[in-house]
């Protein structure tokens, strides 16, 4: 179905939503287009997880768990696929027996999408994905203010003595110079701790945190007003783990801990990125072993649609302004 010069999505009144290819919100193929705003793309990865697998089957679990997205975002009043020509790239194969491989192998394909003109909206895979993602982005954007759901901080150092897990790519990020450290916030965290020493540390990467209960303090407007100002202008990268929700709205994760936002928390406070220059996402941690009716697939469909929604809001003022000039 064509839309605003567009190609959007499979028409549903031609073809039921069970059926036609599973591409994320029923989409084109990267190959159907000439050129792509958005691109989706899967990383079926999870050979970096600390406790339960299952993540490399998230990309195809979000997708199928995306039939029902539709052409018009009320929420947010834009039809994001009529603003933004968005493809669905498939998947990055990554080696799932070599870490230090499959991170070169997703930065570069990451690389060549953006090398294009596009901007990424990552389906994962594990946490770890994040790192070669924030490389190839920083390569294009500069050093980026990094907006972080997560139940947990993954900012320590190693894990059995790995430098490459789910638990350590915002440290990797820190070290390596990709993130703005003024600008970096990770949201909803919560649960217990090794010590209080990893609270220190993390800030002394230059992350600020916005605890889970807090929610009952500040609510989402508080949430959200800590995280503009933590970003300001700077090019924004958003990294979302699953698990960032409550386990009652996302059961289907490796590390789920109790306590966390709820799924229409989370998605209000995405919609307020449509204010910032959102230059790329990640939707990380799905594992759907311990789904069950597709509860965390259509959490994290939802977050993916709210992401591209923000581009497209974001692309349209940008447009205006060139107008107006």
């Amino acid at each position: 179905m064509a839309t605003g010069g567009k190609l959007g999505q499979v028409d549903a009144t031609i073809v039921p939503r069970f059926g036609g290819a599973p591409t994320f919100a029923r989409l084109p193929r990267i190959d159907e287009v000439e050129s792509a705003d958005v691109v989706v793309v899967g990383v079926p990865f999870d050979s970096g997880v600390s406790y339960r697998p299952g993540a490399r089957f998230g990309p195809s679990h979000i997708r199928e768990s995306s039939r029902l997205l539709r052409p018009y975002n009320p929420a947010q009043d834009v039809q994001p696929f009529a603003l933004l020509q968005v493809a669905d790239a498939g998947d990055i194969a990554a080696n799932p027996f070599d870490i230090a491989e499959a991170l070169m192998q997703i930065e570069e394909a990451a690389a060549a999408h953006l090398r294009a003109g596009s901007r990424l909206v990552v389906l994962g895979g594990d946490h770890t994905i994040a790192l070669p993602l924030l490389r190839a982005t920083t390569e294009v954007h500069g050093p980026l203010a990094v907006i972080h759901f997560d139940a947990h901080l993954d900012t320590w150092d190693t894990y059995f003595g790995a430098d490459y897990t789910h638990g350590t790519p915002f440290r990797r990020a820190a070290e390596e110079g990709l993130l703005a450290p003024d600008s970096c916030m990770h949201l909803g965290i919560r649960g217990p701790l090794y010590s209080a020493d990893d609270l220190t540390q993390d800030g002394d990467l230059g992350f600020q945190i916005a605890h889970a209960t807090e929610m009952d303090s500040i609510g989402v407007a508080g949430m959200i007003e800590r995280m503009l100002a933590r970003v300001g202008d700077r090019p924004v990268y958003v990294s979302v783990d699953i698990d960032v929700l409550d386990p009652a709205f996302a059961p289907g994760t490796g590390t789920p801990e109790a306590g966390g936002f709820t799924s229409r928390e989370l998605l209000a406070i995405l919609r307020a990125l449509s204010s910032t220059n959102l230059v790329g996402a990640d939707i990380v941690e799905v594992a759907p072993a311990y789904d069950h009716a597709q509860i965390t697939g259509i959490a994290a469909a939802h977050v993916a649609y709210e992401l591209i929604s923000s581009m497209a809001i974001q692309a349209q003022r940008v447009q205006t302004r060139k107008g107006s000039a």
